[in-house]
């Protein structure tokens, strides 16, 4: 049936006001698709070294929901033990789903077994409240040799298992040297995703590093479909100098740059990604959570 002018203006008015309300009101947000969206606490990392309760208070009263974290040291999160910086984050209406750890050779593997360190790390995850622990980087001497990285990727196998008793699952998180680096004429990308099982070891694709290596996202996806639990949602512009991770790119506000973000959220949540995670490391001059904010806007305009 066609919509008279009347209804059209109507309906219109009721849209413009609902998006200038604010970004949890709108049209799309009235079919927002069930994906977890959470921030990467990296985004505001200066914040949270100064002030982590003063942060975590302002992202709360953004509407974020769900935080990864990027700091765990001594056994402590941003120097609170897990038990009290859960209750903080409890208390400020936030959950922490997922947590960047690396997993070490010598500090946590043995070369037999896990070292008191990770079965800590796996343990503090736990009472923190995380779901996913998630590896987020390779040492170099890891990828100068295909039969020593399939034996790590065996160790993340293993590491699977140890999460999962706990009632975790382990992950590994890319950065861009996994689409540059080859080994026996194979990227390390595909030997990491070749070598590790799925029901063992999630990936958390971060859409905006592997631009730095020259892959394309969408390629990615479509490459390797569902296999994606996790994304790192960025968005880039071209660097002036050198980029983030001195490559041609810096990341910036969602929508504003060159990466096709909205698209590629889609089809990754179309194949089964289920949390989305928020990440910006460059400002362009601007403050980082003024940033969150219009990121979190962005992504609530998009139906998240």
């Amino acid at each position: 049936m066609q919509q008279n002018r009347r209804e059209f203006l109507k309906q219109a008015a009721l849209t413009a006001g609902a998006i200038a309300a604010g970004p949890l009101a709108g049209v799309a947000s009235a079919h927002r698709v069930a994906t977890r969206l959470a921030i990467q606490l990296y985004s505001v990392r200066d914040d949270m070294k100064k002030d982590p309760k003063g942060t975590l208070t302002a992202l709360a009263r953004m509407g974020y929901k769900n935080v990864e974290h990027a700091n765990y040291v001594d056994r402590k999160f941003y120097g609170y033990d897990p038990a009290t910086f859960k209750k903080l984050l409890d208390d400020l209406g936030l959950t922490m789903p997922s947590g960047h750890t690396q997993l070490k050779e010598g500090d946590h593997w043995n070369g037999q077994d896990f070292t008191d360190a990770w079965k800590q790390t796996v343990e503090d995850a736990r009472i923190a409240g995380q779901g996913y622990v998630i590896c987020p980087w390779l040492d170099e001497s890891l990828r100068t040799d295909a039969g020593r990285l399939k034996r790590w990727m065996d160790v993340f196998n293993k590491s699977g298992e140890l999460c999962r008793a706990s009632g975790l699952q382990f992950g590994y998180h890319n950065h861009d040297f996994e689409f540059k680096d080859r080994l026996d004429g194979k990227l390390l990308y595909d030997i990491i995703l070749g070598e590790t099982d799925p029901k063992l070891v999630a990936q958390q694709l971060d859409i905006g590093n592997m631009m730095g290596g020259g892959a394309k996202p969408m390629d990615v996806l479509n490459a390797h479909p569902g296999r994606f639990a996790l994304m790192h949602v960025k968005d880039v512009i071209p660097a002036k100098g050198a980029g983030e991770m001195n490559d041609p790119y810096d990341s910036t506000v969602l929508g504003q740059g060159i990466l096709g973000t909205e698209a590629v959220v889609r089809a990754a949540v179309a194949q089964g990604t289920t949390q989305l995670t928020i990440e910006q490391e460059s400002y362009q001059g601007r403050r980082p959570l003024d940033d969150a904010r219009k990121d979190l806007e962005v992504m609530h305009h998009w139906g998240y």
